[in-house]
């Protein structure tokens, strides 16, 4: 059975940076995953993806210049740099990997995903 954990969230201040971790297990082949969040009282939305079969990276409008998400293979583990984080950047981040189930819809990314881990909280305040 296929698992995705997240790790990494905390508090930060304005300006400051955070990794986030997603550690998967129980797949037997290349996967995509794709970074979301969701504020209080805001719809989940997409921040960014990495394509499973040739790594390529794609980004929210939001997440341009400022977040990186990257995939080491040997640890089945993917991640997403945060830097220059603002207040706005607050919410619960969740990784998603191309499994059915619940979507949201993710427009900057050519994949869709649908099997979710249990997310991680970001707060960014001073």
């Amino acid at each position: 059975q296929v698992q995705l954990v997240e790790s990494g969230g905390g508090l930060v201040q304005p300006g400051g940076s955070l990794r986030l971790s997603c550690a998967v297990s129980g797949f037997s082949r290349p996967y995509a995953i794709g970074w979301f969040r969701q504020a209080p009282g805001k719809e989940r939305e997409g921040v960014s993806c990495i394509s499973g079969t040739d790594g390529r990276t794609y980004y929210a409008d939001s997440a341009k210049g400022r977040f990186t998400v990257s995939r080491d293979n040997a640890k089945n583990t993917v991640y997403l740099q945060m830097n220059s984080l603002t207040p706005e950047d607050t919410a619960l981040y969740y990784c998603a990997t191309d499994l059915p189930g619940e979507y949201t819809p993710f427009p900057a990314c050519p994949h869709h995903f649908g099997y979710w881990g249990q997310g991680t909280q970001v707060t960014v305040s001073s």
